[in-house]
């Protein structure tokens, strides 16, 4: 086992130096702290998750959320800034592990991940362009800089374009050989090789950061922005938590029981607060590091360990050899990445769900690609919180019950849109009876006209826990018309909950306590005691 975990973790921490230094740049922040993220992240969720194989490291969709928040970059204080931002989303994702809200992840709608996922691939090639081609446009948007980019044709850097691509080929050639995963590492070293061995002028690493060879020091939140970086946190959070959601619930630790989520929650939290107070980077749920880990052989914790070891045995023995990367090759290697995050698949099945769904998706895809991600992540959950609340009052439906000499059990129709007279009608209402529902039953509701005289509504409220103000008027309001047209109404199948809500409110006063049945643990009972006090009541 143990030849196994180092095997695996050498493996983890080699493709992990090029990789942590991608990150940084995808971030617009100093590659250090994209490679500081991943070696503190590695180890650190190692101690705290309660996945065994979860690789904490900096992922792809964070980066992108990071490289729109303005105050970790080109400010005095960005240093600070990134040890704030990775405190703060540390802390959320903490806080979420320590009330046991992991199963919050499961409100989450797939439209939008989809779509933000998918958005995410996009804005990782779009976000490398300038790093592939030697062309920096001066748009802040994306799309923009894209084209731009495609209409300078004439002012790309060719070195700079064939250290890409010859980054591209040998990572594609390579994996399917012996070499494996370290594929990545040989192709992004070979090409550097290459430049400096053709004298090419394209940009290296040492140009953008300098690797000192040594461990990253301990640095200082700045509490002043902690407000205007909350937002961004949260986001961050979310973004981080919902992908290591998705590790925990498919990778099983090796007695195959599957990871508590909120203990992932919580060691994902341990692992920002420490990357950040290191000079790392946000981090979270890595499911390529994860899959990477698991392919290479990993049988314990003590791979990310040993992959910890590797990275820091890099820093501190091979800083000068990591900063003469060259920055196409990475490039490079972070427009694979985002191909590859790309999932087609759950596109069209989202797309052929129903245009609710699709709705979510391609807004949350939209806004992803013109608004900082931060935001749009948050304006896809509030669409489609909004589209559910819709879908649900819709769903929501009132049928009829009767009962005859033939059989024990009720036969079910529509409910009559007029209140027959002198007749008991039994209501039973499907669906959540929440607020924006309460119309649509009450639309429902048989109408009393003079001619319904005698009758008697029994409403059938059984496994609804909570009714809320709303449809307590609405019960209220069909109570005095029915009283109006000298008919009455019983509530049959009510939970202690809904009880307690009437009681507090005034409601059961008003229907009067005689004509409100609660449930009991037998099913039917309540009803079949409405509909004797229903006969008793019939003139």
């Amino acid at each position: 086992m143990v030849t196994k975990d180092l095997g695996a973790g050498t493996v983890l921490g080699l493709v992990s130096v090029p990789d942590g230094l991608a990150a940084g740049m995808l971030a617009g922040l100093n590659p250090l702290a994209g490679l500081y993220g991943y070696l503190v992240g590695t180890v650190a969720g190692a101690l705290s998750t309660s996945s065994v194989f979860m690789c904490v490291q900096a992922t792809g969709a964070m980066a992108v959320v990071i490289s729109d928040i303005p105050q970790v970059r080109g400010q005095e204080d960005s240093a600070a800034a990134l040890a704030t931002l990775g405190l703060l989303t540390g802390g959320v994702m903490l806080v979420l592990g320590l009330l046991r809200l992991g199963s919050m992840v499961r409100f989450v709608p797939n439209a939008v991940i989809t779509g933000f996922v998918n958005a995410v691939a996009v804005n990782i090639v779009l976000g490398q362009l300038a790093g592939f081609t030697g062309y920096a446009s001066g748009s802040d948007s994306r799309l923009v800089r894209f084209l731009d980019t495609v209409l300078h044709l004439t002012s790309w850097r060719w070195p700079v374009v064939a250290t890409g691509f010859l980054t591209l080929a040998l990572a594609l050639g390579l994996e399917r050989t012996r070499v494996g995963s370290l594929g990545l590492v040989v192709a992004v070293v070979g090409s550097s090789a290459l430049v400096a061995l053709l004298g090419w002028n394209v940009p290296l690493v040492r140009d953008t950061a300098d690797i000192p060879g040594s461990l990253p020091m301990p640095q200082a939140p700045s509490f002043a922005l902690v407000l205007p970086l909350l937002i961004p946190a949260v986001a961050l959070a979310f973004v981080g938590l919902v992908q290591g959601a998705a590790i925990s619930q498919s990778v099983p630790n090796p007695d195959g029981s599957y990871p508590d989520t909120s203990g992932d929650f919580r060691g994902q939290g341990v692992g920002n607060i420490a990357s950040s107070l290191l000079q790392g980077m946000p981090v979270g749920g890595s499911m390529s590091g994860t899959a990477l880990a698991v392919t290479a052989g990993a049988r314990s914790r003590l791979t990310f360990f040993v992959a910890g070891g590797v990275m820091a045995a890099v820093i501190l023995l091979l800083a000068d050899v990591a900063g003469h990367i060259a920055m196409p090759s990475l490039a490079a290697l972070l427009m694979l990445v985002g191909v590859r995050t790309a999932k087609p698949d759950r596109i069209r099945l989202v797309w052929r769900t129903g245009l609710p769904q699709a709705t979510v998706m391609v807004t949350t895809f939209v806004l992803t690609l013109v608004i900082p991600l931060q935001y749009a992540v948050m304006t896809g959950v509030a669409i489609s919180v909004v589209l559910f609340v819709v879908h649900q009052s819709n769903k929501v439906t009132v049928t009829r019950w009767r009962f005859d000499e033939t059989s024990p059990y009720p036969r079910e129709g529509p409910s009559p849109t007029i209140l027959p007279g002198g007749e008991i009608v039994i209501l039973a209402a499907y669906g959540s009876l929440f607020f924006a529902s309460a119309q649509v039953v009450e639309a429902q509701l048989p109408q009393p006209v003079p001619e319904s005289r005698g009758s008697v509504v029994v409403l059938r409220l059984r496994g609804k826990e909570d009714l809320g103000s709303t449809f307590i008027q609405v019960v209220l309001r069909y109570h005095a018309a029915l009283s109006a047209a000298g008919c009455r109404l019983i509530l049959a199948g009510v939970g202690d909950r809904v009880l307690g809500q009437l009681a507090r409110t005034g409601a059961l006063a008003e229907l009067g306590a005689e004509n409100v049945f609660p449930a009991t643990h037998r099913v039917g009972e309540s009803l079949a005691s409405a509909l004797v006090h229903a006969r008793d009541l019939r003139p």
